[in-house]
Formats: structure tokens, sequence, C-alpha cells
């Protein structure tokens, strides 16, 4: 009677266990993070367990945060204005922190027009960022594709044109060592880089004039 038991009392921790998990999610690890810019839960489930996406979602949202990851373009047009030349310089900017993240520039367009001018045109767009970040320094082999989803992604539904819809996106697309595990040891000083680089260090002659007044030194005081 002894020895059933442990195995009663394993088989009820168990079946708590499973329906514990059942009730929690029943959801791909890494789905918590799907959103449009990141892809499918398959595709996180896979960064996820390399570690790869841990690293990917947290600088995605710190770039966002920081600086405006969109510009936007003039009807038929993939000319870059002065407005769209100063987000990109930010973009640029912030890319230059972080050596061992690559990037990759999404192409959009509006509604108008057919599906085979659309892709060509967003193509175009996404290629002028990329030229740009190049000749603000971004070394090309950092961005690692260029895309085009012509007009299958309007953020606004309408046949008009839309200059919400005409734009580019840039984001994180991952890391450039082809082992993302060789990255894990180095984590915090990646995404907190600019706190780092922020600390100061105590002057030596402070410390020594310390030392000469007795602060720190033992047998003194009550």
């Amino acid at each position: 009677m002894q020895r059933e038991r442990p195995a009663l009392r394993f088989g009820l921790i168990l079946a708590a266990a499973l329906a514990l998990a059942g009730c929690t999610s029943d959801r791909e690890v890494g789905s918590d993070y799907e959103g449009g810019g990141f892809g499918n839960a398959t595709m996180n489930n896979t960064l996820m367990m390399s570690g790869e996406r841990n690293i990917a979602i947290s600088l995605t949202k710190k770039f966002a945060a920081d600086v405006q990851n969109t510009v936007n373009f003039a009807f038929n047009s993939s000319t870059l204005d002065g407005q769209a030349q100063e987000i990109l310089r930010r973009q640029a900017d912030w890319i230059r922190q972080f050596p061992e993240v690559r990037f990759r520039v999404y192409g959009h367009t509006d509604l108008v027009g057919s599906d085979a001018y659309n892709k060509a045109l967003g193509l175009r767009r996404a290629q002028a960022v990329v030229a740009f970040l190049t000749s603000q320094g971004i070394s090309r082999a950092r961005l690692e594709a260029v895309v085009s989803f012509g007009k299958t992604q309007p953020l606004v539904y309408t046949q008009a044109p839309n200059e919400q819809n005409r734009r580019t996106v840039t984001e994180v697309s991952g890391l450039m060592a082809r082992n993302p595990q060789l990255l894990n040891g180095k984590y915090a000083e990646v995404i907190f880089r600019e706190y780092v680089s922020g600390a100061t260090q105590i002057p030596t002659n402070r410390v020594d004039n310390q030392n000469s007044a007795g602060v720190g030194m033992s047998g003194g005081g009550n």
C-alpha cells in the first residue's frame, strides 16, 4: 500500500499540471509576440528556441520607440523628401550603435494601380531607403534584404491615393552572427549599451584624497 502512494501522488501532480497547462494557454511558444512586423507564431517558436527572438524583439521595440521606423512618399514616387531624409538620418544614428544587428526594409504602396506595378514601386522605395542608409555609413551587408509588399498590406483600406499607405518600414531582422548563441553572454551589453557608455569612472585622485583623510580606513571612530 505504501508503494502505491508515491505513484498516486505523482499521478495527481501530473494531472494537475496538465490541467493547469490546458487552462493557461494552448498556443505555441512565441505566439505572444505575434504582430504584423514579426511574422507568424511558428517562426517565433523557432527563434525563441534558438535565443535570437529575445534579442530581436527587444531591439525592434527599442528601435520603434527611439526613432520613427516609417517614411512616406509622394504619389507614384520613390523620391525621399526632406522629412524622409531626416527620419532616415535618425535611423542611421541608431543603427550605428548596434553593429551586431541586421535590418530589413519593407516597401509599400497605396491601392492605386496594378499589382505588378505597385510591387516594383514598393521595391524602388525600399531600395531608395537602403541607398540613403548606406550613404550614412551603414554597411550594405547589415541591410540583409529589401522586400516589397506592393499594395498587399495597406494601413488604410481605400482605393483613393493615400499617403499612409505609401511608405517604407525599417525593422530589426536578426543578428549578424550565424549562431545567435554567440551573443548570449553580451545580451545586456547590447541592449543597454547606451547606459554602459554613459557610466563615469571615479577619479583616482578622489580615492587618494579619501584615503589620506582616513575615509574607509580601519581602526578609527566608535
